[in-house]
């Protein structure tokens, strides 16, 4: 029997500000328990909460960045339920009108453009954290996180499968730092998603029964929960049992999830229109203060991008973060050919980074460095072989410019039609096999020959003119 799995992503997106959602305690992390957490934070009698208008900005950010309608009019409610780290007893958020409704997250998968639609963005206060470690047979309790700001992301259940569910957080992570409203930090828990998963026979129209895999802060994690979970419902139903819906948690050594409580429902947190807080009015002012401040975006830049010249899955991968397309802007900032640069930042140099772990904000190698190993290899100085050796050479820390570099080491490309030549004949009279395999129609013995006048050149032969006067001399 074919099943089909549906995913629906919750993520948690704590937002950039100095200060709390209500309160002016501070929201930086890595302090000692309990030391900023303010009254206003564990709601002591006589304290008010004032809603954080740099919070309010990132959301009509966000809300502009994924065509979303920013409501000018939203409500603050109180979701009410009882839990160790809830000093209040109660959470602020937003339920039946949101800051943001609607808008769609453009992702990429195997090269394929996705767009799934978002249901909401809202705001809201973290609560605090339970500790467990460090307390024999008790748990303790830190409220630093308590009142930090948040902005919930709700997408529709429109993703199929746990890779599809990955690629749309990575697209979601991506967005949220390039327009400066997150810090994306998934260790610290600044970014953190809950995946709702049901399965239905293919073909069928109706949802299955969900369950809620909470607090995901790891791509891979994400990926193998999924999986998982879909497996473990599929096996149920098939079996002729029931699922049932229910908040479950993912354990990584045992690659598994496990029920943590029933799922709630709306009607089980009894909102209501929080009475400390005014509803929250945004202007059409405050609106175009924030559009004026955005970012261009990655879509634009993608289009931008292809009309230079640029391979669509190219321009994708150019625009998978904000620091990686700011690195190739400046590569292409003194002239250099879109194309050519592109495919370097993200095929040679791209794999340096992932080798070593390392972001393009912090590369080793400059956009100055690309820029100028595209200009030799377009005018012919070296090849591409060299090129791929001085960008591992800069990679490593080596201080001399490319140009110095080509001088001092005597890299420059063979452009000498007679040199080649004669290396091209001792390749063709050391290579009898390889000409009669040619000859009779194997493409790739050709190649075997362009390999030995490569290496006997050391590589600074001109791998057009050698391909070409192989072709020449060997009438093919």
């Amino acid at each position: 029997m074919a099943w089909e799995i549906v995913v629906g992503i919750e993520t948690h997106t704590q937002l950039l500000t100095r200060s709390k959602m209500f309160s002016g305690a501070s929201t930086a992390f890595g302090a000692a328990p309990n030391t900023q957490a303010s009254a206003v934070d564990i709601a002591l009698p006589g304290t008010l909460p004032v809603a954080n208008r740099a919070a309010v900005e990132h959301a009509i950010r966000f809300g502009l960045a994924v065509n979303g309608t920013v409501n000018r009019r939203s409500i603050f409610a109180r979701k009410n339920y009882f839990y160790p780290d809830l000093p209040k007893g109660y959470q602020i958020s937003q339920y039946e009108t949101p800051v943001v409704q609607g808008g769609e997250m453009t992702f990429f998968l195997d090269g394929a453009e996705k767009k799934i639609r978002l249901t909401r963005a809202h705001l809201e206060e973290d609560a605090g954290k339970s500790l467990h470690e460090d307390f024999q047979g008790m748990t303790g309790i830190d409220l630093n996180r308590a009142g930090t700001p948040l902005l919930e992301i709700v997408s529709e259940p429109e993703l199929r499968g746990a890779r599809e569910a990955v690629a749309y957080a990575r697209a979601l992570h991506s967005l949220v730092m390039w327009i400066g409203i997150c810090d994306g930090n998934m260790q610290e828990g600044s970014f953190r998603c809950d995946a709702n998963v049901s399965v239905r026979k293919t073909g069928d129209t109706k949802l299955g029964t969900r369950c809620e895999i909470k607090n995901l802060n790891s791509f891979r994690f994400m990926e193998q929960a999924i999986e998982f979970e879909a497996r473990r419902q599929i096996d149920l139903l098939e079996d002729g049992g029931k699922v049932v819906q229910e908040t479950r948690l993912y354990d990584p050594d045992k690659n598994e999830t496990r029920p943590m409580r029933s799922k709630e429902d709306a009607q089980d947190y009894r909102y209501f229109p929080d009475p400390d807080l005014l509803p929250l009015v945004v202007s059409e002012a405050m609106i175009d203060a924030v559009r004026r401040t955005m970012p261009e975006l990655p879509e634009a830049k993608r289009e931008r991008y292809i009309g230079k010249g640029v391979a669509a899955a190219t321009a994708g991968l150019l625009t998978a973060s904000r620091d990686r397309s700011e690195f190739f802007e400046r590569a292409v900032s003194g002239g250099s050919a879109y194309e050519a640069t592109a495919n370097l930042v993200v095929g040679d140099l791209a794999s340096l980074l992932n080798e070593a772990e390392k972001p393009f904000s912090q590369s080793p190698v400059r956009p100055e460095d690309v820029a100028a190993l595209q200009r030799r290899v377009a005018d012919g100085t070296i090849s591409g072989k060299i090129a791929k050796d001085l960008l591992r050479k800069k990679f490593d820390g080596e201080s001399r410019s490319i140009d110095e570099l080509i001088d001092q080491l005597g890299l420059k490309q063979i452009s000498d039609s007679g040199e080649i030549e004669k290396l091209v004949d001792e390749a063709i009279a050391a290579g009898a096999k390889q000409v009669a395999d040619y000859r009779a129609g194997k493409e790739k013995a050709l190649q075997s020959l362009v390999g030995q006048v490569m290496k006997a050149s050391k590589g600074k032969a001109n791998p057009a003119q050698v391909n070409e006067i192989l072709r020449r001399k060997l009438g093919g």
